[in-house]
């Protein structure tokens, strides 16, 4: 080996070597956060409020049907008022597709003190838990923006258009900008599920009448394949569920839907959920105005 060679293996044994003498075991700590509560708040035309209250859990919690019910905030004070009157919330709980819940709503038993959505009216939330208190304030708008009409065609881009439809929208944006939605969809008797992008507003479409396809919602324990998304069945009985949103309502599910989405994107850019809960709680309060439109789609 000459002079020049030998140099090299040696200066290569040395780099080697230092590398080795750099490597340095990283053990990550996940940062454990205390529990924050979250709210899911909502009230809509002619239906008294419903309010669920949890606490959150850690990023890389496991998380069961026994965590979420444990999770459940118990023996909070809400009220809730219009600016007239204020009203108790109480804690209610029942079983739903087999699952217990537990809610805080208007008193479901005597001495009964309702209080039901109202368009244009806005509404303020109180809750107590313990020491802690938060506020949040909603508005259920006036029913501006609707649904003209609803039809079906068949399924583009699909070898078998015998069994997939596409259901279009016609839906008219009154003048001025501010007008924003979100919606829902129900196939048959199944339950109302809101689409992956449910939440829109009317900079493009302002003060129009204009024709949309209407994604048919993904349900909880949808099986389908991914090529069946947003498509409704021959045969289906398509309702639409198409609530007018205040703008805090609409900047709340907009950033949780693209935060939701990005999860574990490495190309994603960090955003944060806007919601409108004070004093660092998480989650929001959404008033709705609601119209409901269906189509009966034939075999």
């Amino acid at each position: 080996m000459n002079r020049k060679k030998t140099r090299f293996v040696r200066w290569l044994i040395g780099f080697a070597t230092l590398l080795a003498a750099c490597e340095k075991t990283i053990s990550p700590q996940a940062d454990v956060q205390p529990a924050k509560l979250v709210v899911d708040a909502q009230i809509e035309t002619g239906f008294a409020p419903l309010v669920i209250l949890s606490g959150s859990l850690n990023y890389f919690s496991e998380i069961d049907t026994t965590v979420m019910l444990n999770s459940m905030v118990h023996n909070a004070a809400i009220t809730i008022s219009d600016g007239r009157r204020t009203v108790p919330l109480k804690e209610v709980s029942g079983y739903s597709g087999g699952r217990r819940y537990y809610l805080y709503t208007t008193s479901p038993v005597p001495p009964y003190d309702t209080m039901t959505g109202v368009p244009g009216k806005n509404y303020r939330l109180s809750i107590t838990v313990g020491s802690q208190s938060y506020t949040a304030t909603t508005t259920i708008p006036f029913l501006t923006k609707k649904i003209d009409s609803l039809w079906w065609k068949k399924a583009p881009f699909l070898a078998d258009t015998t069994r997939n439809v596409v259901l279009m929208a016609r839906v008219t944006d009154p003048p001025g900008l501010g007008n924003y939605i979100r919606y829902f969809t129900q196939a048959n008797s199944n339950g109302f599920f809101p689409g992956r992008n449910s939440v829109y507003d009317d900079q493009i479409v302002d003060g129009t009448t204009y024709d949309i396809q209407v994604d048919k919602a993904p349900e909880r324990a949808d099986t389908k394949r991914r090529d069946d998304y947003g498509y409704f069945r021959r045969g289906d009985t398509a309702t639409i569920r198409f609530c007018n949103i205040d703008k805090a309502s609409f900047e709340f599910w907009r950033t949780w839907e693209y935060n939701s989405q990005s999860i574990g994107n490495p190309f994603s850019s960090p955003g944060k959920v806007l919601g409108n809960i004070s004093n660092g709680a998480l989650g929001a309060f959404c008033g709705y105005a609601v119209q409901i439109k269906r189509l009966i789609i034939p075999k």
